[in-house]
């Protein structure tokens, strides 16, 4: 039977190569860069042979000049030492084949819904996406390719501030960058005081959007 305990993120981070590997919540990532496609070909044939031995498969994103590998437990609802494991034999492909990691192109996306009635409202997202219902509440793209959805519950209506704003999820490394380049291209801190979770930006006009990332979270 497989392994689902979940391990701490401070525990998977620690472990993992960080030439190559961050934590984005209940994924592990990491981009390589490639110098040709052939190249990329065979990595990624690597993994999948070691994914399949191994049987724990990530999510492998294969494009010129770039191949991005995501593992997470989805039985277990996070990262477990299955992840961590895997981590180290893709890193040890990679070192075998002079791949190189660039860890500021490991980010994900995901858009939140402020809603009154979530259950009212979540249908419509689903539907006008295309996505399926994750876990009763999230919504996610069956093909493994667009943003997640999450919606936030609403006490009360809110029309002064927009309800729909995007979560960029980075390395807690890379946190405090993007945030300074997000201000200095002109936009503005709304709020660092849930950071290192999460910062709120907006820019000239007052659109929100939250760099987050592992860091002070229940699993951290």
């Amino acid at each position: 039977m497989a392994d689902t305990t979940l391990l701490a993120h401070s525990d998977v981070t620690a472990a993992v190569d960080d030439r190559h590997w961050r934590v984005l919540l209940q994924s592990l990532r990491a981009t390589f860069s490639t110098p040709d496609f052939s190249t990329a070909a065979a990595f990624v044939a690597r993994i999948a042979a070691a994914a399949d031995e191994a049987n724990h498969h990530p999510d492998v994103v294969l494009r010129w000049g770039q191949v991005t590998v995501t593992t997470s437990s989805h039985d277990a609802g996070g990262l477990t030492q299955r992840d961590v494991d895997l981590a180290a034999t893709v890193t040890a492909i990679a070192d075998e084949l002079g791949v190189p990691g660039d860890t500021p192109l490991s980010s994900m996306l995901e858009i939140a819904v402020d809603a009154l009635d979530i259950p009212a409202v979540r249908p419509f997202w689903a539907a006008v996406f295309g996505y399926d219902v994750r876990n009763g509440d999230d919504l996610v793209d069956p093909a493994g390719i667009g943003p997640s959805i999450w919606f936030q519950q609403m006490d009360a209506p809110r029309p002064q501030r927009n309800r729909i704003h995007f979560d960029v999820i980075v390395g807690h490394d890379q946190a405090e960058a993007r945030v300074a380049a997000a201000i200095a291209a002109g936009g503005h801190l709304v709020s660092d005081e849930r950071a290192p979770a999460f910062w709120v930006l907006a820019d000239s006009e007052g659109n929100e959007v939250c760099v987050c990332t592992w860091q002070a979270r229940g699993n951290s």
